[in-house]
């Protein structure tokens, strides 16, 4: 490495550190949201295949799940497989199956998840998954579901019309059987019939690669969520990038419509 490298790393590194403590200093997201967009562009700028993009965007997603517990964030949501993602070539979706499958089953050899006590949950039409993903999910939400220090949610064959859809669908249903009378239908009762009814609403949501959409992700619960968006293609993110996120959400004052 040359001297101006070295010199250059020096320097990110105390901006870094100037940043992560003025973050510290104020309240920080209790919930972050991630749509990790741009694998495949990063890859084809740099001549790599689609595929090892999304390998690519895999690795760094383990990097800002670090960076989200050092300033203190408790839960992450990461938009992972989108129902539209069905739409893409068949190769494509079984590779992205397998990574995260792989991926899963990593996360259970991971001493960070031991010592970190992190809860690992997925969301979305897992009937729509593969069978062998679908019994790694189960195994992996049963060896963590007893950690609570820090939440990991994966959002996998996830759509928000789809999850309001599904659950407008089950209160008809129990309508009919007179579980519930509709008068009583309120946003409390609703969210009990979404993916997850514990899930708290995302306080920020980042997207990367300068796509300025939320792209059917947490719509119900996204209603008030702040919005940020990274124009950098996921794989490419930096801890600096990601700082500026969290700088940027505390620079806001949040009114809730009053």
């Amino acid at each position: 490495m040359s001297i101006a490298n070295r010199i250059g790393d020096i320097a990110s590194n105390l901006y870094e550190n100037a940043l992560l403590a003025e973050i510290k200093k104020d309240r920080v997201p209790n919930h972050l949201g991630i749509i990790t967009d741009g694998n495949r562009r990063y890859a084809r700028s740099i001549g790599l295949s689609e595929n090892e993009g999304h390998v690519r965007g895999k690795d760094k997603l383990e990097e800002v799940l670090d960076w989200a517990m050092e300033v203190g964030i408790k839960v992450v949501t990461v938009y992972a497989f989108s129902t539209e993602n069905f739409k893409r070539k068949n190769d494509e979706v079984n590779f992205l199956f397998k990574l995260i499958n792989d991926s899963l089953n990593d996360l259970l050899r991971d001493d960070r998840i031991y010592k970190n006590e992190i809860r690992v949950n997925v969301i979305g039409e897992l009937s729509s998954l593969p069978e062998y993903l679908r019994n790694t999910i189960i195994n992996v939400e049963n060896t963590t579901k007893k950690f609570s220090r820090f939440r990991f949610n994966l959002a996998i064959g996830y759509g928000g019309r789809q999850e309001i859809i599904n659950a407008v669908k089950m209160i008809a249903n129990d309508v009919c059987k007179g579980k519930i009378n509709a008068d009583d239908i309120d946003e409390k009762m609703f969210r009990n019939y979404l993916y997850d009814n514990t899930l708290p609403d995302p306080d920020l949501i980042l997207r990367t690669s300068g796509e300025e959409r939320i792209s059917n992700f947490l719509l119900w619960q996204a209603a008030y969520s702040e919005l940020y968006f990274a124009d950098v293609n996921w794989p490419e993110l930096k801890k600096v990038d990601f700082l500026r996120a969290i700088l940027s959400y505390q620079s806001r004052k949040r009114r809730f419509g009053r």
